[in-house]
């Protein structure tokens, strides 16, 4: 595993820049997915932070069978690498099978296993041999010292470009906690770690038929975060949250970025001098 490695041009990990992975939780449409990855590559590039463009093809484990779950991945990484090309981004999804990490990783730059998922060998392996940076969501039920045997696994793959990302830990039901420990935690495991800002908040199975959430804590636990040092942050973002269709209660309003990276750079910049 390394501890520093470099995402088509970002740096990630060891004493470099805070970087940004962001975009609407699913691709609800072409149109959404190019609006919000059009303005957060504005916003980054006035600030001058490293962006990853995340989107999913599936939302493999939405509470209701009616939940909208996206285009399926044909059309989704049809959509994906479509959006790498007209803006020259990176770009990351979620993978659930060991065939899906094998389809996907001829498209995009980082394969993300999702947090129910950062336990199952067969896909670890298979990112791994996608050969691809590969981002590892901790499992709410996980302990951070624990990720290290996930990380190894994509590493028997063959990538040894791990990230490892903190999404928070199942407190009783229907509610999830930070533990700003696990952030030191993972990073001596030798893998960059990346706080998700707004998962974090989520309040699972806590809204009607669907996850609720707490987004107005986004900005607290984020700035918590990159004090404590994380080398990157996970903000899923919309333009209209409230008529998202997947995570409406968690996503942080557009409008909203760039005020918030701005104070998370003023921070990481903090931190990183004081290394």
């Amino acid at each position: 595993m390394r501890d520093e490695f470099d995402i088509q041009g970002i740096p990630a990990g060891g004493n470099t820049s805070l970087f940004l992975i962001a975009g609407p939780c699913v691709l609800e449409s072409l149109d959404v997915a190019e609006t919000v990855c059009g303005r957060v590559q504005e916003i980054t590039g006035r600030l001058g932070m490293g962006f990853i463009f995340k989107s999913s093809y599936d939302k493999a484990n939405r509470q209701n069978l009616d939940s909208f779950r996206g285009p399926g991945i044909d059309k989704g990484l049809d959509w994906l690498a479509f959006i790498r090309e007209k803006f020259n981004v990176p770009v990351l999804t979620d993978v659930h099978s060991p065939d899906e990490a094998l389809s996907a990783g001829k498209i995009v730059d980082v394969v993300q296993i999702p947090a129910f998922l950062c336990r199952q060998t067969d896909l670890a392996v298979a990112c791994g041999q996608t050969g691809k940076p590969v981002a590892i969501k901790k499992g709410q039920f996980m302990a951070p010292e624990d990720m290290k045997s996930s990380a190894e696994k994509v590493e028997d793959g063959g990538s040894d470009r791990v990230l490892l990302v903190e999404r928070g830990s199942s407190f009783g039901y229907h509610n999830l906690v930070v533990d700003m420990r696990s952030l030191p935690i993972m990073k001596r495991i030798g893998c960059p770690v990346v706080f998700d800002c707004t998962h974090s908040v989520q309040r699972p199975g806590a809204g009607t038929g669907k996850s609720g959430g707490d987004a107005q804590f986004i900005e607290t636990l984020s700035r918590s975060a990159v004090a404590a040092g994380v080398d990157g942050v996970f903000i899923e973002t919309h333009y209209d949250c409230a008529n998202a269709l997947c995570d409406a209660a968690t996503m942080l309003p557009l409008d909203r970025l760039e005020k918030l990276l701005k104070k998370l750079l003023e921070i990481d910049t903090i931190v990183k001098d004081l290394k």
